[in-house]
């Protein structure tokens, strides 16, 4: 057991180093701001630390035995009040400058992930909810960013002012020093052994925190169902149960990380307080005589005083990291998260001699394909099939027999566990992605549209689209008189998700998009599932001329709405069962023949 959290712990330091050296890389990104705010640390401490330096001698010229040295204390007070403003202005400066940078590091860093993302496969997205991932972008990258530009400013201050304290304390006594052999040591050695403890809580707050916003992000999404079926008291539970997960997991890492300020800051009161008596009692040996000035152990007043000064900026720094660890600890779980993301494998890259679709006849064949999400369960179970150019091909069956799965093939968002897709007899792993992605156009059941105006929607379907080509494709898919009936018209902004006008509406603009692309191939998963009756006969005459000359694939539980495909496949259990056109699979009485009977009669 012992060993087993031994390797936890190496494990554990080892994750810390890389994620603090990633860290730095960002941070060397911007040097040419970084060299400026180091150099304006070092000059804003060293003021800082010239102060008590200054203060001890206006102590003694004050303390002189010929009476008191007003030029030397009046001196000594406009230079330490002088060394103290221009620490402080510097320090200002310092802390804006920090912003930049970590403004600038943070700014890098969100787009790096944002691209990632767009590069991560489908697989990675069937996995990990949304909200979990939203809550990389936001939280995780905030609470990076206050590290870099706070804790960070923080460290660079601390770590000088210790070096520059202990220095300044040699040379003003040092056996007096020798309190810190004991006190600092303690207070490292507890440090270690709670960061150790503390590590793995702030791990599992970010997790529980990610997991709150993916089922929150879920359920908001879904809040139209939640009320219709009077959910709202069972997904309030659940919510409440995950709420106190993350709420219990903050606690907990915030309740044992904030042990570590006050320990440390009672160790450092301690050396304080060791300092000023073993001092008192060097002054007064000194002030007796029993001390020669000259001497290892003699010291002035103002010499215990600046060593206590000394001794305050040398303690504070440590207690303040103490502090700040907490934070360092939540960042580290943060930039690990994130790092996460970012070491995920891309999407496969094309093979080196892979080619770039041209003149496409759209002939498509499945030999022999067997695909499976998992290892362990195929859902297409040697699938072979041939889609002739401009031909129609519809695809039936009952829900999970693997009608999406086909699509996901076809479009190379997953590759076949075994056999082959072709396009045009050129294996589809031998294509770029790209160009076999551009070959097809998709309509979706679920539809997808965008912040921006009916226009920008439809005007994705192809780039450079003009705004004639715009309207032509809106007055095909027969939502033209829809759009200009709107205040707007076609500059009406469509916000989230198209939420501002009906699902049919948003479907059919979805449509008037497929049909501005200018695609060799279609894709049509369902996609006059949200229309009603009437709407759908429209668009199925607009659909011809859509699908004429193009290799179609049509997924459908309308079998109204396929009844003059050239081949459809009735696909069960992932294997395909029946095929042929509808008169032929009426013929055969088959499920084809009671599925089409059971929607008419």
């Amino acid at each position: 057991m012992e060993r087993g959290s031994d390797r936890r712990v190496k494990q554990d330091g080892k994750t810390t180093r890389m994620i603090f050296i990633r860290l730095c890389r960002y941070v060397l990104r911007y040097w040419y701001l970084f060299v400026p705010a180091i150099i304006m640390t070092l000059l804003a401490n060293q003021l800082s630390l010239l102060g008590p330096k200054y203060s001890g001698m206006a102590i003694d010229a004050i303390a002189a035995s010929g009476g008191v040295e007003f030029d030397i204390v009046w001196d000594s007070v406009i230079k330490m009040l002088l060394c103290y403003a221009l620490s402080a202005t510097m320090s200002y400066g310092l802390a804006s400058l920090m912003i930049v940078i970590s403004q600038k590091i943070v700014y890098t860093m969100r787009r790096q992930l944002f691209e990632k993302l767009t590069t991560l496969p489908v697989p990675y997205f069937d996995v990990h909810p949304t909200g979990d991932i939203i809550s990389h972008i936001s939280y995780d990258i905030d609470t990076i960013n206050s590290t870099l530009s706070h804790d960070l400013v923080q460290i660079m201050t601390s770590l000088y002012t210790v070096i520059g304290s202990l220095i300044f304390m040699w040379n003003i006594s040092k056996p007096l020093i020798a309190v810190f052999v004991v006190t600092v040591p303690a207070a490292i050695l507890f440090t270690r052994y709670r960061t150790k403890k503390v590590r793995p809580l702030f791990r599992k707050r970010s997790r529980m925190l990610g997991e709150l916003n993916g089922y929150a992000e879920e359920m908001l999404s879904g809040c139209r169902s939640i009320q219709a079926y009077a959910r709202e008291e069972e997904i309030g539970r659940r919510f409440n149960v995950r709420n106190t997960n993350s709420m219990e997991a903050y606690s907990e890492a915030e309740y044992y990380g904030a042990a570590m300020g006050p320990t440390v800051n009672f160790i450092n009161n301690l050396s304080i307080s060791f300092i000023t008596i073993f001092g008192g009692i060097l002054y007064l040996f000194s002030q007796n005589g029993t001390v020669q000035e000259g001497t290892l152990f003699f010291i002035t007043l103002g010499g215990v005083a600046q060593f206590v000064q000394y001794s305050r900026k040398f303690a504070g720094p440590i207690n303040e990291f103490a502090n700040i660890l907490n934070d360092l600890q939540s960042s580290f779980s943060a930039a690990e998260r994130v790092f996460r993301i970012l070491d995920e494998s891309s999407e496969q890259v094309d093979r080196d001699n892979a080619i770039v679709l041209k003149d496409i006849d759209g002939k498509v064949d499945f030999k022999q394909v067997v695909f499976g999400y998992t290892p362990d369960k195929n859902i297409l179970k040697g699938i072979t099939l041939t889609a002739q150019p401009g031909k129609t091909i519809a695809i039936v069956g009952p829900t999970g027999a693997g009608k999406t799965t086909i699509i996901n093939l076809l479009m190379r968002f997953y590759d076949v566990t075994e056999g082959q897709v072709t396009v045009d007899e050129v294996d589809v792993r031998d294509i770029t992605r790209e160009s076999l992605r551009s070959a097809y156009t998709m309509v979706l059941q679920d539809t997808w549209l965008f912040c921006g105006s009916i226009y920008d929607n439809i005007a994705y379907g192809r780039e450079n689209a003009t705004p004639e080509e715009v309207k032509a494709a809106a007055r095909a898919a027969r939502i033209d008189s829809f759009i200009e009936s709107l205040p707007d018209g076609y500059d009406t902004i469509l916000t989230d998700d198209g939420i501002n006008i009906s699902k049919g509406q948003r479907q059919l603009i979805t449509i008037a998009r497929a049909m501005i692309a200018d695609s060799e191939m279609l894709i049509l998963d369902e996609a006059t599932s949200n229309v009603d009756s009437n709407t759908e006969i429209k668009i199925q005459e607009a659909m011809k001329s859509l699908m004429k000359d193009r290799t179609c694939f049509v997924i459908a539980h309308r079998l109204s709405t396929i009844r003059n495909a050239d081949l459809i496949l009735v696909l069960q259990e992932g294997r395909i069962t029946e095929m042929g056109n509808h008169d032929e699979l009426m013929e055969m009485g088959g499920f084809y023949s009671t599925l089409y009977n059971s929607q008419f009669h």
